[in-house]
């Protein structure tokens, strides 16, 4: 992999080894789908990445997403890479088309603040997931489109999109998706690998956020703040932009919309959220 002089935010210290080496942790290229009927494995608690692009609507468990952390795929006729870092509990999708040319994507099996690095295979840069950017290689200093992904449980997803489409359990290699590979991670309020920023309190570092960028400016929503407020949805601005808060207590979902769209914003631990953001303002329950 070529690791070209990074710029000076993203220091080449910070880029550690996660463990296993480049695609060790293989994504899944040629992804296979099942009717909602057929995943009968999941339970209605089960949680997924949903995402929908001109009404074509798709699941992806995080119990597979565990195990390979990225997807390439079309959707609606549009390259996508669907992607999930189980150390910060975050997961995104973006647009794989750069300048034009749709990139494919692996798994790096290198860290920057704790967060997976993808790397695309044609120009073999480096992509902070977090930053949706590149961090170094032919492509530095490029940036990913972020698109909408709701982070919610299968229950949700499915009566919101009963035509919905779900991410096979066929994915050409052996695993346990029955198994969380990362058991008990979630509860300790260590983490894994160093980060530049601690995240302050009064919430647990593992603690789920919804967090919202704009313009340069950013807010978390703790949702045990969100919890708290008791208001399913409500009116905010980040950096300029007006949006609508929109909280699932039932199903611990966040997201946000604008005049009936929705907008992207990143579900995360708060440590990850804090780190890479530490100057970002807080909601907290009134």
């Amino acid at each position: 992999m070529d690791l070209m002089s990074p710029a000076p935010r993203y220091p080449l210290e910070r880029f550690v080894r996660g463990g296993p080496p480049r695609d060790g942790i293989p994504a899944i290229d040629n992804p296979r789908f099942d009717e909602a009927d057929e995943a009968n494995w999941l339970e209605p608690t089960s949680r997924v990445l949903g995402l929908s692009i001109n009404g074509e609507a798709r699941a992806y468990p995080v119990a597979i997403l565990n195990w390979h952390e990225i997807v390439n795929d079309v959707v609606a006729g549009q390259p996508v890479v669907v992607t999930f870092c189980p150390l910060c509990n975050t997961g995104m999708v973006f647009d794989a088309e750069v300048d034009g040319q749709a990139l494919s994507f692996g798994v790096s099996g290198l860290l920057y603040e704790s967060d997976v690095l993808l790397y695309d295979r044609e120009t073999e840069s480096l992509w902070s997931q977090i930053l949706s950017t590149a961090v170094s290689g032919q492509a530095m200093g490029q940036q990913l489109t972020v698109l909408p992904v709701k982070h919610t449980t299968w229950q949700a997803w499915r009566e919101e999109h009963p035509g919905t489409l779900v991410l096979s359990r066929d994915t050409g290699f052996r695993r346990d998706y029955l198994r969380d590979p990362y058991a008990g991670y979630e509860q300790s309020p260590t983490t894994l690998f160093p980060v530049s920023n601690q995240a302050p309190g009064p919430w647990h570092a593992k603690e789920w956020v919804m967090g919202v960028s704009f313009n340069g400016e950013h807010k978390a929503y703790p949702y045990e703040e969100l919890s708290q407020a008791g208001n399913d949805r409500f009116d905010d601005v980040v950096g300029g932009q007006p949006f609508t808060v929109i909280w699932d207590e039932a199903h611990r979902s966040a997201s946000i919309e604008w005049q009936g769209e929705p907008l992207p914003s990143l579900m995360a631990f708060w440590f990850a959220w804090y780190t890479f953001h530490p100057g970002t303002e807080v909601f907290t329950a009134p």
